[in-house]
């Protein structure tokens, strides 16, 4: 990892804890908000370094955020959202759908047309990530408590 992208996941951890304080967590909790936003961008660097690919990074960032966000909530006994929504901002396309608005201004139909979809895509696997990794954990949730009711009986 480069100096730079070292800096872009530090910049993620502020990214993440500015919206936590803004919708009024815990403070206890802000730093692990910070820090599941830190782990989202660190894995979406490290995905789209090796497939240069901004959906397939988006999506695996997105299930490492859910990930880490099902699991804090679990340990520290809070919903999940109040790491979730935080962790995602830094993964979010803003910068793509600016781009894709600026070239609709400028009448580059194709380009914003190319950018608009590349908005549309990277949000849609962010989200996918989410529900993928918020039904993995619910399923092995439901296996633990069956576990658990079978060898009782």
């Amino acid at each position: 990892m480069t100096k730079a992208q070292l800096v872009q996941v530090v910049i993620a951890f502020f990214g993440s804890i500015f919206p936590a304080i803004l919708f009024n967590i815990d403070r206890r909790k802000i730093g692990w908000a910070g820090l599941s936003g830190a782990l989202g961008w660190f894995i979406y660097i490290i995905v789209f370094n090796d497939t240069q690919n901004a959906i397939a990074a988006s999506f695996i960032g997105a299930i490492a955020v859910g990930c880490y966000s099902e699991a804090m909530a679990r340990k520290l006994k809070t919903p999940a959202f109040e790491f979730l929504i935080p962790g995602i901002f830094p993964l979010v396309p803003g910068f793509t759908a600016y781009t894709s608005l600026r070239y609709l201004v400028e009448n580059n139909i194709s380009l914003a047309f190319s950018k608009g979809i590349l908005a549309l895509a990277v949000g849609g696997s962010i989200g996918f990530g989410i529900m993928l990794s918020t039904a993995i954990f619910k399923f092995i949730t439901k296996v633990r408590k069956e576990r658990l009711k079978y060898r009782k009986s």
